[in-house]
């Protein structure tokens, strides 16, 4: 399997070139050259697969010769053995059409482990055979920080940088990042957004001064490999409601449009999805696009949900580049007009691609509120915003009946307990894993704001490449 830049002029690399990659040298994002598909047989043989084995059959046509199966197997093995359901990512039914996937038994509690437990591997792996130097610099609205940190702590031949808005992730988020300290770990709360920091990186994986000497990688969205491992429980939910032999829709709490990109990626597969539904919060970039072609860029307004807290919504550039024909040069004309004017129309093309699969909504505090007490009061459950938000959307888009709707939930409720405590009158307890995580010793900087000063703290501690 090869992989291709979105804008058309990075080298094609394997799948090991693209996991340490990360973000494209021409500024865009690796896909795979084509799509692997399975066969409605395929997809039936895979029904009572534990998940571990489930993840290997369905990641095998990306990873190529990179991995051998029993490689890509036991790498599986490792990174799913970590959780504390024994499913991963157990279904749970809430009325007769409405079903939620948990996604939150990892060990940061959010959906971010699914993938990033895995990518730590894989990067320990890839770095074995060359004994190179990875210096990983992300950015986070909240979850995936605690998600990557967890991932990649203590391992030899890498260092982190996490970026994070300083004061605009929960409490709990950011102890999740900052209560670790191993000597690898640089945890560093910038002044703005979720936004600024993504800049920032961006910018640092094309900054010559810095790229010449640190082997710089990605674990946000941006790296294909954490969003081929999220493509597996689409097929695992999916599965259980009857796949192949009958269809599913997905809601899916989105901000940077990863996680319900990989929905993208299972129906190219041959996955039945009938509707990828995205659900956004007043920050709804993402629904304005595919409501009505409008790609344009606010101010963030800060929310209850901070992980969907996002104007910018760096993987919509995959789905553009895919629906529009994969004109790289197009392509990258088109975002490089979005990155001056932080607004821009989608194509015909590309607007009639996407609503093939993709409906959206967008819900504010109110919505995500009533669906945090439906969810208490009519099913028992209790649910962070950022499912609250996926779950309005889903009893709100019209699925036909008979077709399960299934929403992501993509973090645990008491990541976010002020939120959940507001709306349902109960406050959820962290599990008894992390039940000290308050008591913990905090580590951080606190930097302004300007990539200058954020590339000179990186470089100051970064271990150049081999």
């Amino acid at each position: 399997m090869q992989y291709v830049s979105t804008r058309g002029t990075a080298p094609t690399l394997n799948f090991e070139g693209a996991t340490l990659a990360g973000l494209a040298t021409d500024g865009g994002l690796y896909l795979p050259s084509e799509w692997p598909r399975f066969s409605h047989d395929e997809i039936a043989a895979m029904a009572g697969l534990p998940y571990a084995a489930l993840a290997a059959r369905i990641m095998q046509p990306f990873v190529g010769d990179s991995l051998t199966p029993d490689e890509l197997r036991e790498l599986c093995d490792a990174a799913y053995g970590r959780f504390s359901h024994a499913a991963v990512t157990p279904l749970k039914q809430l009325d007769e059409q409405q079903w939620l996937l948990e996604l939150f038994h990892g060990p940061t509690l959010a959906f971010k482990d699914v993938a990033l437990q895995l990518l730590g591997l894989l990067f320990e792996k890839f770095l074995s055979r060359s004994n190179d130097h990875l210096t990983i610099v992300g950015a986070t609205s909240g979850d995936t920080g605690s998600a990557a940190i967890d991932a990649v702590a203590g391992r030899e031949r890498i260092d982190i940088f996490m970026l994070h808005p300083k004061g605009r992730v929960s409490d709990v988020q950011r102890r999740q990042m900052t209560t670790v300290l191993a000597p690898n770990v640089h945890n560093i709360a910038i002044d703005g957004s979720f936004d600024d920091a993504q800049a920032m990186v961006k910018r640092m994986f094309n900054d010559t001064a810095m790229n010449s000497r640190f082997h710089i990688g990605a674990v946000n969205s941006i790296n294909w490999a954490r969003l081929m491992a999220q493509v597996v429980y689409y097929f695992a939910a999916a599965l259980q409601v009857g796949a192949p032999a009958r269809q599913a829709a997905f809601s899916v709490p989105t901000g940077n449009f990863g996680d319900v990109f990989a929905g993208y990626v299972a129906a190219r597969m041959g996955l039945p999805i009938s509707r990828l539904i995205v659900a956004t919060n007043i920050n709804d970039i993402l629904h304005r696009a595919l409501s009505d072609g409008d790609y344009s860029a606010g101010v963030v307004t800060p929310t209850a949900a901070p992980s969907m807290d996002i104007q910018v919504s760096s993987n919509f550039e995959r789905l553009l580049f895919d629906c529009g024909g994969r004109d790289g040069l197009a392509m990258a004309q088109q975002m490089h007009r979005f990155e001056t004017d932080r607004a821009m129309r989608l194509t015909n093309a590309q607007r009639e691609g996407a609503s093939d699969l993709f409906t959206s909504a967008r819900a504010d505090a109110s919505d995500m509120a009533q669906a945090m007490r439906w969810a208490s009061e009519e099913c028992g459950e209790i649910i962070d915003p950022h499912t609250a938000i996926g779950l309005h959307a889903a009893r709100a888009a019209g699925v036909a009946a008979g077709i399960p709707v299934i929403t992501l939930a993509t973090a645990h409720p008491a990541k976010f307990p002020d939120a959940v405590e507001r709306a349902t009158g109960q406050r959820p307890q962290l599990p008894a894993r992390i039940g000290d995580l308050f008591a913990r010793e905090e580590a951080f900087n606190e930097l302004p704001g300007d990539y200058d000063a954020v590339a000179q703290y990186v470089a100051q501690r970064a271990t150049p490449s081999a």
